[in-house]
C-alpha cells in the first residue's frame, strides 16, 4: 500500500455493526467440530467393544491345555 492507501484505511472507521459475528462464528464452529470428534470417537469405542466381545465368544469356556504333550486334562 502506498502512505495515501495507508492514511485513508486510518481514518475509515470499522462498521457499525461489527459486534463479533466472525468470532461467534469461529467459536460455533469449533463446537460443531469437538461435538463431531466426540461422536466419532465414541463410534470408534464402541466398534472396539464390539469386536473384543466377539473375540471373547469364540474362545473356549474351558480352555485347559495338557500339561504334557499327548496327555489329555484330567476331568
Amino acid at each position: 500500500m502506498t502512505e495515501k492507501e495507508d492514511q485513508a484505511a486510518a481514518l475509515i472507521p470499522p462498521p457499525a455493526n461489527d459486534n463479533g459475528t466472525e468470532q461467534r462464528a469461529a467459536q460455533e464452529a469449533e463446537r460443531h467440530l469437538d461435538t463431531i470428534a466426540r461422536a466419532i470417537g465414541r463410534h470408534i469405542a464402541r466398534e472396539h467393544i464390539r469386536a473384543w466381545e466377539q473375540e471373547r465368544r469364540k474362545r473356549a469356556a474351558n480352555d485347559n491345555r495338557p500339561k504334557e504333550e499327548g496327555r489329555e486334562p484330567d476331568g
